[in-house]
């Protein structure tokens, strides 16, 4: 009996009819896909004049100095726990209607003064709250 010799060669994969097929459902896709631009929304942002200095709403400026000292409007108050601060806010508030209440912190004051301040104007019922900021014309922008 005469067996047949196996091939030396290595059985191959032929990838050219995948890639045939590949790019025929490729163009497929492309084809029959609706580029839908969706809608976008329009808005419209407001803009500031530096200018125009319109009516500021009620304000009362708290200012926190770099060793955790409190200063409500121009007065300089020799209290730091948040009792006397919702106090001395309630006072300041008086009868104005719902007014801003306007943290100057000191780059250098401790976290927790500023945070007293912040409880002090929830406890007396203020509780709108703003952050002064100041712009350094070396910064780069």
């Amino acid at each position: 009996m005469k067996f047949r010799r196996a091939y030396a060669e290595d059985p191959e994969i032929n990838l050219i009819p995948l890639i045939d097929v590949l790019l025929v459902v490729l163009i497929f896709l492309a084809v029959s896909t609706t580029y839908q631009r969706f809608s976008q929304l329009q808005i419209e942002l407001p803009s500031a004049d530096p200018n125009n200095n319109a009516a500021r709403p009620d304000e009362i400026p708290v200012g926190i100095s770099a060793d955790g000292r409190f200063a409500i409007g121009k007065t300089v108050v020799p209290v730091s726990d948040t009792a006397a601060l919702t106090a001395l806010l309630r006072a300041a508030a008086g009868t104005r209607n719902d007014p801003i209440v306007v943290i100057n912190a000191d780059a250098q004051a401790p976290h927790q003064s500023v945070i007293n301040v912040m409880e002090a104007a929830r406890n007396a019922g203020l509780s709108r709250l703003s952050f002064a900021t100041q712009h350094h014309a070396n910064n780069g922008r």
